[in-house]
């Protein structure tokens, strides 16, 4: 019973952050959303710039997610709260990246002319969490 414990403890508390970090990844809807439809019609007169997608939040959205940011190409990053049963993956961040169908980049000036196949996502560039905590939704 003690080895059983020994290596199934471990996975356990993996699996519960992961399960608690994928609320992270349904926090980023609305971003997701408002991305692809701002990419696909280019409804604004301007690109819309930093942290003005309309979708945004500075201010703590759950138990889990601190906030919620963009940059003018549309990069979603969520930043997870500093929860303690988060573990290590504590005030890390997670970045989705709006993408062609084939996985290209996009960028501003792709606005009103491309349509957003899918979002990259994986470990922020800053304070990045550690890919084992990903769900499996978010390993690209």
């Amino acid at each position: 019973i003690g080895i059983l414990a020994a290596v199934a403890l471990p996975a356990y508390q993996t699996y519960t952050i992961k399960a608690k970090v994928s609320e992270a990844i349904v926090a980023t809807g609305q971003c997701r959303s408002a991305v692809a439809e701002v990419y696909q019609t280019g409804s604004l007169s301007a690109p819309p710039g930093i942290n003005g997608w309309g979708c945004e939040s500075s201010t703590q959205q759950s138990k889990y997610v601190a906030k919620v940011e963009t940059d003018a190409d549309g990069l979603i990053t969520v930043t997870l709260a500093g929860a303690a049963d988060l573990k290590d993956a504590a005030s890390s961040t997670i970045q989705l990246k709006p993408a062609t169908p084939t996985g290209g980049s996009l960028t501003s000036a792709s606005i009103g002319t491309t349509v957003v196949g899918t979002f990259l996502c994986g470990p922020g560039s800053t304070a990045g969490i550690n890919k084992k905590y990903l769900p499996g939704s978010c390993k690209n």
